[in-house]
Order: structure tokens, then C-alpha cells, then sequence
């Protein structure tokens, strides 16, 4: 298996049949919900499975066999909907599609929980899966950004201000851009005085090294960013040079803690927060890690492409299906497949 250089993969990636290492949770991921009978109606159809939903990704597993699993970050999905589906475990019942994109491929995904009148399963994905993505701020690098309002910064839920530096150079341009620095226990903040809208958020998951070195400006406060990050060089020039020594020290300090334990944006309070109308992830006979599979010699291969032509949106399709009339738009369509209705395709919800 090829080292995992990003310690925090597991949201930004679709892998199958995964072992030990990437099934077990990753430094930040929390579980915040289990679900002991789903099917994966696509890939696996008539096969019994455990649903993990965490902070990070969907992990879908085989009661039978542990070892035929999946895992989905929550950066990959698209769109979540709820449609009719005809599953070999329950026959004709409402299913969960997700919708995936990575590497330039579609994934369709469809889950079928077997426990019978209950939204929950919808209910939680679709909760973490919208918290997920107005938390991008606790994990992402953001240009231009709308994070200051009134001259002020906008304070994330879980965030706290630490320092507030006025008068600092930013050196992206020959000339620099005199504005604020913010110090805070989610990431680094810097904006333009004149262009509140000329601004950087760094969170400390992404920043891969903090220094001093000489420039033109003379010394300058170096960051520069992690490689899936974009590997970014950003300078600051703090005066005196005294203080810019004590903003490093405390921002190296900063950094050591929020590392040993990070702040990923996306738990119990900020779900409770964004969304409470759907609340009731965790449920009452207590969850449990995936089962790890048991043989560690197990070696990785690359995923057989007949597995994952199981995933393809509208994969196995070999030939245009048949072209009919429909009375409702009036138009010649291709023919919709099993369990798809016309009104169902505009239930999609964008991410």
C-alpha cells in the first residue's frame, strides 16, 4: 500500500475494500452515528452491512465479509436525494443516492436501511453532510473569502481569538498591503485594511512550517502551506522585529497544540447548532468502530475495475437505453432507469 502522505485523507477520498490502516479512524475522526442494517444496494445488492457515519466520511461494511467495505469522504459528495429503489433485501422502498465526484469520475452510490419506518438514515447524512460543508473554514485555505464583516473578523462556533496584530505588511505583491493579522485556536487571518475582501485563512491542519528569513522588505514572517493545500509560500512583515520573534513563538506554539488535538469543525455541538430540526445522530445501544479486518498480512491492490464499474453514475450501461414518449414534458426522453421518476431527478440536492 502506497504511504498516505495527507494524515487527513479520509474526507477527500473514495476507496474500496480498504484495510487496517484505512479503515481504522483517522487523528480527528469522530463517529456520529451507526447504523447495523444497511444494504449497499448498488455494489453489494442482497448483502447485510454496518453504516459508520463520521466527521470525515460514509463507511459502508459487510456483515459476511468485513473485508468488502467502502469509504467515502464527505469532500467527494455532490448531492444527496431520496428515491424509490427495488432492493433484493426489502423489495420496492425509499433508498438514499448519493452522489460523488472525484478525479474527474462519478460514483453513484445507493444505501437501503433494512430497519423498516425510519428517516434516520437520510436524516443523518444529509445533517453531517450540510454541517460539513459550512465548517470548510476550520479545514480549508481560503483566498477571498467573506471572513471579515464591520472590520472585524467573523468568529467561527468553535473558535477563539488569540492575538489581533494591527499594521501588517502582506508581501504577495512588490509593493505589500499594509492590514490585521488574527492569532485564533482554529487558524491564521490576515486582510487588507483598504480591501476588506483581499484576505487569507490558514488553518494550522494545513500549515506544514513556520520561520523567519530575510526579504526585501527585510525580516519576514514565512508560512508556508501543506502540499494538498497547494504548497503556498505566504510572507508577513511584522515590525518591530522583536515582535514579529514573539507572533512566531506564539504561533509555533499555537500550532504544536492545535495538532495534538484539532479542531475539525464538524461534531455534536455544531450539528446541534446548524441544523436541530434533524437532530438524533447518536443512537441509544451505543456505537463501535468498524470491525478491522483480522489478517494484517492482507496486502492492498489497486481496486479491479469491475468493482468499481458497479459504482459508475449510470455505469453498466453498454448501449442508449430506449428512446419513449413522455405525455408529462411534452418530448421524446431515453427511458428513465428502475426506480428513477421524473420528479425524483430534480430532488437532487446540490452541494
Amino acid at each position: 500500500m502506497p504511504e498516505i502522505s495527507d494524515p487527513y485523507w479520509q474526507d477527500k477520498d473514495i476507496r474500496f475494500d480498504i484495510t487496517n490502516p484505512e479503515l481504522a479512524f483517522g487523528p480527528v475522526e469522530i463517529l456520529l452515528d451507526k447504523l447495523d442494517l444497511v444494504e449497499d444496494t448498488k455494489g453489494n445488492a442482497g448483502d447485510r452491512g454496518k453504516l459508520f457515519i463520521t466527521n470525515m466520511r460514509i463507511i459502508w461494511q459487510s456483515h459476511a465479509k468485513p473485508r468488502v467495505n467502502l469509504t467515502v469522504g464527505w469532500s467527494c459528495v455532490t448531492g444527496i436525494s431520496s428515491r424509490s429503489v427495488n432492493s433484493a433485501l426489502k423489495g420496492l422502498t425509499e433508498a438514499l443516492y448519493l452522489m460523488t465526484k472525484i478525479n474527474n469520475t462519478r460514483f453513484e452510490f445507493i444505501f437501503t436501511n433494512l430497519v423498516s419506518g425510519t428517516p434516520r438514515l437520510i436524516a443523518s447524512i444529509l445533517n453531517v453532510y450540510k454541517t460539513y460543508n459550512a465548517t470548510r473554514l476550520y479545514r480549508e485555505l481560503k483566498l477571498r473569502s467573506a471572513i471579515i464583516q464591520n472590520r472585524a473578523l467573523k468568529v467561527l462556533q468553535l473558535e477563539r481569538i488569540i492575538n489581533k496584530i494591527d499594521g501588517v505588511w502582506n508581501l504577495s505583491s512588490d509593493q505589500g498591503n499594509l492590514g490585521t493579522f488574527y492569532v485564533t485556536t482554529v487558524r491564521i487571518v490576515w486582510h487588507a485594511n483598504l480591501n476588506e475582501n483581499f484576505n487569507v485563512s490558514l488553518p494550522y491542519i494545513q500549515v506544514a512550517s513556520l520561520r523567519s528569513r530575510e526579504s526585501k522588505f527585510g525580516t519576514a514572517l514565512v508560512i508556508e502551506t501543506t502540499e494538498w493545500s497547494g504548497g503556498y509560500l505566504l510572507g508577513f512583515k511584522i515590525d518591530p522585529p522583536e515582535k514579529l520573534k514573539d507572533v512566531l513563538k506564539e504561533l509555533r506554539s499555537v500550532c504544536k497544540v492545535h495538532r495534538e488535538k484539532p479542531i475539525w469543525g464538524v461534531d455534536e455541538t455544531t450539528l446541534q447548532a446548524t441544523h436541530k430540526a434533524t437532530l438524533g445522530l447518536l443512537n441509544d445501544d451505543g456505537v463501535g468502530m468498524p470491525t478491522l479486518i483480522e489478517d494484517e498480512e492482507v496486502s492492498q491492490q489497486d481496486t479491479p475495475p469491475d468493482l468499481l464499474a458497479a459504482y459508475y453514475a449510470d455505469g453498466g450501461q453498454e448501449e442508449d437505453r430506449q428512446v419513449v414518449y413522455s405525455e408529462d414534458l411534452g418530448l421524446a426522453i431515453e427511458a428513465l432507469k428502475d426506480g428513477y421518476t421524473l420528479k425524483s431527478l430534480w430532488e437532487v440536492i446540490p452541494s
